[in-house]
């Protein structure tokens, strides 16, 4: 075999370290007028740059190597921007400046190496820290021993040097020291050098970033799946030999390293001691290291598709900067990283990826961060809403402005992202202020857009369905750490949506076992979880935004809502509003919808609505995240109010519970219990927080009403002819009315024709004798009237037909046999 032929390399490392210099020192950022400069992109096009007309002239980067000389940072970002820009004004005054002839061009193609080029430049040019480190009182360890041995060699080289011994003189290297002691650059630099990359640089998905691109700095887009703890990871092992007493230090690269055993200094070579090496952890160097799991976005994977995940090593100053559930674009080096172990020997030469992040960026900020970081454009456009008479109002029709309607629903939107303060009493229990809202009803009403908008709004929202989500999906799941081989939790939907809204869409189609899981966490919002020999309890501060659809195809008003939805009333009494949007024909509304939905597929955008016209998402996001700033309190008179009106609730509900109104009163979901109390607390708090009002009002009380009234009204849609019904037949029917209970025997006709019919009879549509159900509902008790009003009432939603002729009854939506 021949060997292969060296390639010598067309970069002069030498000059790159000196043009590297160049920019460190001379580089000018000041504030000015911006003028745009077009200068060529690395695809042959023209870039517009952005160029400042200084000011006042500032050295940047020598102004960060002092605060990194003066310990006051750790970490030297170079920009690419500035570089670029650096370039192209001392370009010699030939523009367009060819981007891939560029400094800026080789570092992005090959950032690994222009990091350690970068810190060499630095090394050479860094200036005198402000104080002795000997005379700091907090200052380093390694900066103390540093200086200490410093003046120790200064110490033996005068000794050598006066003492005339020629052979420890030249011993000692071009600086004096010995060679066995002499400290690595590693560890004497005291930051880390990071890039971030160009601004006109996209952002890409994780399945993009392939083998073309390695070594490259890159940005990734995607969510925090998994974050592992902070762990100090060895860059440098310092050995003490117990022979000679000189100190060796060795660089570690990679994940594994073999540690020196024997010492092959100058001293113990010529003794022919070979003296044992000891390490010290006190000499070494140890940096902040975490491992973050990157997973795709929903939209980002491709149908059928399964979300691909990317490591992400995280160093020094980029740690603690994510937190499961973020959304972010991390710029860094995509690097390969070798199998090791018995993995590498069935890998072979195959070998795992992962990106070294140096510059995180955060989507979505959390609320506190949003009032805190406003631009003064920003803060004025949000002092005109605020200012707004009918604030409320205006910004709740910016929720979702393409799907029409549904007023009263965005409203309790708006409220449950607002949220109220939550309380946490002197005993430590915590009262928790988020609010979870339920919407049920028809398909086709827009609940899953609803969905969707709040999970993009909210800073941490996470959206998911019930089919598609198991227990362990929604709270959390045991892993093993890749890294440590630990046994560790990774959390699940509502982990991730902590401090945020969680959107779980298909609500009824969760399994019974799946949806207690969310028991604990909407009302005490934490999660226990004991499993693998791990006990603990998570947070889960998040509010539940749920959307279920009806048992059958359609909603049938002459059932219960638990009936309908078919979930339990433990569960759907941790709601505090429950919407019922149901589907009815009206000339008025259809029309007005049905030109909505012309205008949005004509244009491609929502009609222009005076009332929220300027209310963006972004400005959305910090009006939320102003109202959320404030803490109103209960007066004591706003106190009294809301138990009078509480207790006129329970008379209400007990009013219901009589024997006349027992059908109706027998729906837990618009029972009132101390949960309501609780609702219409959080309501009125989130309404005055809404308000910019620093007290609970009496009309934020009104409102929390109207809201709850709002959607019993919607759920408290069963017609008072099933207590009619009930007075009409006797007890024996008194639990339903005569339509419900022609159609239930209508179901078990239909089931006792598909049991005699057997398998053969399952590919056609179930259909059922006319003569033969009017038999069966007379010898119940039932007249052919309530027969003809139970067919028609079940046409009209299209559960079934019956012929001209009205000899078959064919069910084109089978129901479940009752």
């Amino acid at each position: 075999m021949s060997a292969l032929s060296a390639i010598r390399s067309v970069v002069d490392y030498e000059s790159e370290v000196d043009k590297i210099t160049q920019f460190l020192e001379k580089f000018t950022d000041g504030g000015g007028k911006k003028q745009a400069m077009e200068v060529e992109d690395d695809e042959g096009g023209i870039e517009m740059m952005a160029e400042l007309t200084l000011g006042e002239p500032q050295q940047k980067y020598k102004e960060v190597l002092q605060q990194v000389a003066n310990r006051a940072e750790d970490t030297v970002e170079i920009a690419l921007d500035d570089v670029r820009r650096f370039e192209v004004e001392n370009s010699g005054g030939h523009p367009p400046f060819a981007f891939n002839s560029s400094l800026a061009f080789r570092i992005e193609n090959n950032a690994k190496a222009y990091v350690e080029l970068f810190s060499k430049a630095i090394d050479k040019m860094m200036p005198e820290p402000d104080a002795s480190a000997m005379e700091d009182p907090e200052a380093d360890v390694l900066d103390v021993i540093f200086q200490a041995r410093r003046d120790r060699d200064r110490r033996d080289r005068e000794a050598l040097m006066g003492g005339g011994k020629g052979a420890a003189a030249a011993e000692a290297g071009p600086d004096g020291a010995a060679d066995a002691e002499s400290f690595p650059a590693i560890l004497t630099r005291r930051y880390t050098v990071k890039f971030i990359a160009r601004a006109a640089q996209k952002a890409q998905a994780v399945r993009e970033v392939g083998a073309s691109q390695i070594g490259r700095l890159v940005t990734v887009r995607g969510i925090v799946t998994r974050v592992s703890e902070v762990r100090p990871a060895m860059v440098v092992a310092a050995y003490l030999c117990d022979a000679c007493g000189s100190e060796v230090f060795q660089e570690v690269k990679t994940r594994q390293f073999m540690p020196l055993s024997q010492c092959q200094s100058a001293r113990c070579v010529g003794n022919r001691s070979r003296g044992k090496l000891h390490k010290q952890t006190r000499g070494s160097r140890f940096v902040r290291f975490q491992e973050v799991k990157l997973q795709e976005l929903t939209d980002q994977v491709p149908m059928g598709d399964i979300p691909r995940t990317l490591t992400v090593h995280c160093y020094e100053s980029a740690v603690r900067k994510l937190n499961p559930g973020d959304v972010a674009h991390i710029g860094g080096v995509f690097l390969p990283q070798p199998y090791t172990g018995f993995r590498a020997l069935r890998a072979g030469l195959l070998a795992d990826t992962l990106l070294e992040a140096h510059h995180v960026r955060p989507l979505k900020k959390r609320y506190d961060e949003l009032a805190s970081e406003l631009t003064d454009e920003m803060r004025v456009r949000l002092a005109q809403v605020e200012e707004e008479p009918d604030a409320y109002g205006r910004v709740s029709r910016a929720i979702a402005p393409e799907i029409f309607g549904h007023a009263d629903v965005k409203k309790a939107l708006l409220l449950q992202l607002v949220a109220a303060p939550t309380k946490r009493t002197r005993d430590g229990m915590a009262i928790r202020g988020d609010i979870n809202v339920c919407l049920m009803g028809d398909p086709g009403v827009a609940k899953s857009q609803l969905l969707r908008f709040v999970a993009k709004v909210a800073p941490r929202g996470v959206y998911t369905t019930g089919r598609g989500s198991s227990g362990v999906g929604l709270t959390a799941a045991v892993m093993r750490d890749s890294a440590t081989g630990e046994m560790v939790l990774e959390g699940g939907a509502l982990v991730l949506a902590d401090n945020g809204v969680c959107c779980i869409d298909e609500f009824d189609k969760m399994d019974e076992a799946d949806r207690t899981a969310i028991h604990e966490v909407m009302e005490q919002q934490t999660i226990s979880i004991s499993k693998a020999g791990i006990t603990t309890t998570l947070n889960a501060r998040a509010s539940i935004l749920a959307a279920a659809n009806p048992a059958r195809s359609r909603y049938n008003p002459r059932l219960t809502p638990e009936e309908n939805i078919n979930l339990p009333a433990a569960l759907l009494s941790r709601f505090d509003v429950l919407f019922l949007m149901l589907d009815r024909p009206s000339a008025q509304d259809d029309l007005q919808l049905a030109r909505h939905v012309a205008w949005v597929h004509t244009h491609g955008r929502h009609p222009d609505d005076p009332a929220s016209a300027g209310i963006d998402a972004d400005l959305l996001r910090h009006f939320v995240a102003s109202a959320r700033a404030r803490t109103p309190v209960l007066p004591r008179a706003v106190a009294d109010y809301v138990v009078g009106a509480y207790v006129q609730l329970r008379q209400q509900y007990k009013a219901a519970l009589a024997p006349a109104r027992a059908a109706a009163a027998r729906s837990a979901i618009g029972a009132t219990t101390p949960r309501t109390l609780l609702a219409i607390l959080r309501l009125a708090q989130a309404h005055a927080r809404v308000r910019r009002a620093d007290t609970v009002a009496s009309l934020d009380v009104d409102e929390a009403l109207r809201l709850m009234d709002a959607a019993h009204v919607t759920l408290d849609a069963q017609p008072a002819a099933a207590a009619a019904a009930a007075g009409l037949y006797g007890d024996r029917r008194q639990r339903t009315d005569a339509v419900s209970a022609v159609f239930a025997i209508l179901t078990r006709s239909l089931a006792t024709a598909r049991a005699a019919a057997g398998p053969a009879g399952s590919a056609s549509l179930p259909q059922l004798s006319y003569a033969d159900v009017l038999g069966r509902v007379r010898d119940a008790g039932f007249s052919e009237a309530d027969l003809s009003r139970c067919l028609k009432q079940y046409e009209d939603i299209n559960i079934l037909q019956t012929n001209v002729t009205r000899t078959r009854i064919t069910f084109v939506s089978a129901p479940a046999a009752s």
